[in-house]
């Protein structure tokens, strides 16, 4: 069996974890302190949570999309199949090497997707965007970390919090789509997204394909036509 080859690795801004970039043979694997984080191998749920959302799009012409994470590049991909030429897809990547590495040895993986005019990119962490923007985004489309139980950085907790939830809501569109990826189950979670006003259709759906890999969940939260969320 061919041995796996560490290509690069990046230390992870504002923590101690470092990210590392992986190789064997075509395979490649984005590994956190080793334990591993993405495979590309495995990527039909994260270009499912994509799918799903801009199958919800599709009567818009124009929409704004916000992506948080880029990841190997196939939600972004799976994204700009489903929409149309006057979309605008914004990326928000907070570690410069994955971006890098999508620009470099990932790129072929989705088909380059970076290299579509219709995104830009930006160094930041996602829920920057998202606090500071208000009925911005026709949809948000979170694959952070591992979902809610997060493995990379403490901090992206703040994403599934009242307060990040709340935020999202508010940067929404009336109508606008909160889509979530999350590697395993998070009950506390749905019932903050639907404490919060988002309508919630829950998805199962799998990391190879519709029969195998590993079984992943994919929230798909509407907002309501609330200005403020409600308050607890």
């Amino acid at each position: 069996m061919i041995a796996w080859e560490l290509l690069e690795s990046a230390q992870v801004p504002g923590g101690s974890a470092s990210l590392q970039l992986y190789r064997r043979g075509q395979e490649f694997s984005i590994r956190v302190d080793g334990c591993e984080l993405m495979n590309s191998r495995a990527h039909s749920s994260e270009e499912a949570l994509a799918e799903l959302t801009c199958a919800r799009l599709s009567k818009n012409p124009c929409p704004t999309v916000l992506i948080g994470g880029m990841g190997m590049g196939f939600t972004t991909a799976a994204a700009l199949r489903q929409l149309g030429s006057e979309a605008k897809v914004l990326v928000a990547e907070l570690i410069p090497a994955v971006l890098a590495w999508n620009r470099g040895p990932l790129g072929s993986l989705a088909g380059h997707p970076l290299d579509d005019l219709r995104v830009s990119t930006q160094e930041i962490d996602v829920a920057q965007l998202i606090q500071t923007n208000q009925q911005r985004y026709d949809a948000i489309i979170l694959d952070v970390d591992n979902g809610p139980d997060g493995l990379t950085r403490t901090s992206n907790n703040r994403l599934y919090s009242r307060a990040g939830v709340k935020s999202a809501y508010l940067s929404l569109k009336p109508s606008g789509i909160l889509a979530v990826w999350s590697a395993s189950p998070a009950p506390t979670f749905c019932k903050l997204l639907r404490q919060t006003g988002f309508n919630v259709e829950e998805i199962m759906t799998r990391s190879r394909g519709s029969k195998g890999g590993r079984r992943h969940l994919i929230w798909l939260a509407k907002r309501g036509n609330r200005t403020v969320p409600p308050v607890d």
